[in-house]
């Protein structure tokens, strides 16, 4: 997969944004602002306003380098066979990374964070994402359902993603659901035991598929 500049030029926008929008806002920003909110959106710590220089690398720059590079020290090179697909999902991953940079930014400024039930949504937006990309991810060593059984049979991979696709696909609508009408406390349980589900489910899945043999 070589990089093409004319491809990666909207990526490239999406990740500036924050960066943009960080320097628009920089001198209305008090010297001291809110870096930790708990779960009732009560802020728990303050930093330095320039800590928040940190959170367009660390989020849309990093993430995007991180799918910049893999795919050219994937071992097995399976994510070159994914195409479009693969510049698909890096955009989609680098414009809610830059979304969740500009929120990040935004509440530190108005030192403000009223309704953290906004992350959960955008998390939940990720796991369907995932979900409708899982059927036609080929095994490899940096995206999907990773376990020893997936990666050393092609047909438990097929079948553990199959199953997770769907999985994650629900699981994303639920947590967006009900982080719009439950409050904060309860959004968090429902959050927390939907992702739990979504982890181990399918890796218990893909241990029962190994051993009940169904290797090709």
């Amino acid at each position: 997969m070589k990089f093409n500049l004319k491809k990666e030029l909207p990526v490239l926008a999406i990740v500036a944004i924050p960066f943009i929008y960080l320097a628009y806002v920089w001198n209305s920003l008090p010297e001291k602002v809110p870096m930790h909110w708990n779960i009732k959106g009560e802020i728990d710590r303050w930093g330095e306003k320039e800590e928040l220089i940190l959170i367009p690398f660390l989020l849309p720059l990093l993430v995007y380098l991180i799918f910049l590079v893999v795919p050219f020290i994937d071992p097995k090179k399976q994510l070159n066979k994914m195409g479009s697909k693969y510049q698909s999902l890096k955009l989609i991953f680098t414009l809610l990374m830059s979304l969740l940079a500009v929120f990040i930014i935004y509440t530190a400024k108005e030192s403000t964070f009223s309704n953290p039930n906004y992350i959960f949504i955008l998390i939940g937006i990720l796991f369907i994402v995932l979900g409708n990309f899982f059927q036609t991810i080929k095994p490899n060593y940096f995206i999907g359902i990773k376990t020893p059984w997936t990666l050393e049979n092609e047909d438990i991979w097929k079948k553990t993603h199959l199953l997770g696709g769907k999985m994650w696909f629900v699981g994303g609508l639920v947590i967006i659901l009900t982080s719009l009408v439950l409050k904060n406390e309860l959004a968090f349980v429902f959050f927390i035991t939907i992702t739990l589900a979504l982890a181990f489910i399918p890796i218990l899945y893909s241990y029962l598929l190994y051993k009940k043999g169904e290797i090709k």
